[in-house]
């Protein structure tokens, strides 16, 4: 049963929760030295009690995903999963005691507007529930090769390239998990509980969401939120619309020159989502410098624990 309306609301409810996730797990990576492995510092956050705090809060944004996917296309969710970065501004800008700029508040709205646009005039419309086996071997072959590539080159560099590159393989893991995602829920809903536990799909889906858990906070802990952050929001959602188009035959409703209104939402889509993570992450940065510079006194800093 589709319903956009609550699609669309649970969607945004998920951006909420995973941005609050993401502020808080990416906060444990200051502790860590410029030095420090790939997997030793994932190893390192994992023992935090907030990053498992951080953690339930992502996997209940993830949850809030699989109901809106339940009621709407790739399409239409993903669009709006891009809002967490939006959704971060404040978030961040608390913990790290820095006030938005003016900057930022016009990149949200153009950020807000973009979507709406790309929900609106598209109007996403639902594809097909069952996927040949073989489309389905050819795509993780593909998927799966790509983001070894990615990773692999990602391990072998240091800071500012090392998080870009595992901030991409993150959105390139996550679309990939999007897709299976829609794929589950579509079987659940056709097919029943009992079918979907001995499928394949719902547990590569619990792999792959595994993986991806750890290769986001190596991106996290590998540098800044701006150096990972704008490859994780913009390459997740190209991702999903592309298998959504190319796998479930998901498609825009647009006609004549609501495409060009389409085209030029996803295009600020892009520049907003840049735009919106370097100067959020550069703010985080120069609010770090102040604190270092001027430490704040012991008892505002037990209250701040």
């Amino acid at each position: 049963m589709h319903n956009n309306l609550l699609a669309a609301a649970l969607a945004l409810l998920s951006a909420l929760s995973i941005a609050w996730g993401t502020v808080i797990r990416h906060k444990l990576a200051d502790a860590l030295s410029d030095d420090t492995s790939t997997l030793s510092g994932v190893a390192h956050t994992v023992r935090q009690p907030r990053w498992w705090f951080g953690s339930f809060l992502a996997m209940a944004g993830y949850a809030f995903q699989i109901a809106a996917l339940a009621f709407g296309t790739l399409l239409l969710v993903q669009p709006l999963l891009v809002t967490k970065l939006m959704l971060t501004l404040p978030l961040a800008a608390k913990v790290n005691r820095y006030r938005i700029s003016r900057a930022e508040m016009a990149w949200s709205v153009a950020l807000t507007i973009a979507v709406a646009v790309l929900v609106v005039f598209g109007e996403p419309a639902a594809g097909i529930t069952d996927i040949p086996t073989a489309t389905w071997g050819y795509v993780l072959a593909f998927g799966g090769v790509t983001m070894t590539i990615i990773y692999a080159v990602a391990v072998s560099w240091q800071r500012a390239p090392k998080a870009l590159l595992l901030g991409t393989a993150t959105g390139w893991l996550y679309g990939f998990v999007a897709l299976l995602s829609k794929a589950v829920v579509d079987m659940y809903m056709t097919k029943g509980l009992v079918s979907l536990s001995l499928a394949w799909e719902l547990w590569l889906l619990v792999a792959l969401s595994i993986i991806g858990v750890g290769i986001q906070q190596a991106a996290f802990n590998a540098g800044p939120l701006q150096q990972s952050l704008p490859a994780m929001t913009i390459v997740e959602p190209i991702v999903a619309f592309s298998l959504g188009y190319l796998v479930l035959g998901e498609y825009f409703q647009a006609q004549g020159s609501e495409w060009i209104a389409l085209g030029a939402a996803l295009i600020t889509m892009i520049a907003a989502t840049i735009a919106l993570a370097v100067r959020s992450g550069s703010e985080g940065a120069d609010a770090g410098a102040n604190r270092a510079a001027h430490p704040i006194p012991p008892a505002t800093a037990a209250d701040q624990a």
